[in-house]
């Protein structure tokens, strides 16, 4: 399940992303905007800002800004940079892997064949899904 801090952090990349190339936004006004408590938002936006997902500007008519455009930050990364594996189960994550205790051969277990399935169509979900995308409402069909 995605922690709290991870949506957030999308909420507020979404928001950012609808004032992109328009300016820069205060904390105060994103956490009023999203509903986030603000010193959580102040954590989110530092991790956001060493990753390169956005700048910061100070002054009188400093505060927050998309450092890329919203079509190139993906779901996929700002959940692996806030909540680590997009894998079920550890012995299916790539960058995360871990052995299970309870496995005799890997090689052969059903259930990590099965869960690496998921977590490929998971990840490939997920990295398609951009800024973007929550910016973009789905058209209506007629």
């Amino acid at each position: 399940m995605m922690s709290m801090k991870c949506k957030y952090a999308i909420k507020a990349l979404v928001r950012l992303g609808q004032s992109y190339d328009q300016g820069y936004l205060l904390i105060k006004d994103i956490a009023e905007d999203e509903t986030i408590p603000k010193k959580f938002l102040e954590q989110i936006l530092l991790t956001l800002k060493r990753a390169g997902y956005v700048g910061s500007h100070q002054g009188n008519k400093g505060g927050y800004y998309l450092a890329k455009p919203p079509k190139q930050i993906n779901v996929a990364d700002i959940y692996r940079l806030f909540d680590g594996a997009i894998a079920l189960v550890p012995c299916a994550a790539v960058k995360y892997y871990e052995k299970c205790d309870d496995c005799k051969n890997e090689v052969q277990c059903v259930i990590r064949r099965e869960f690496m399935k998921i977590k490929e169509q998971t990840r490939q979900v997920m990295k398609k899904t951009t800024i973007q995308s929550f910016l973009n409402p789905p058209k209506k069909k007629k």
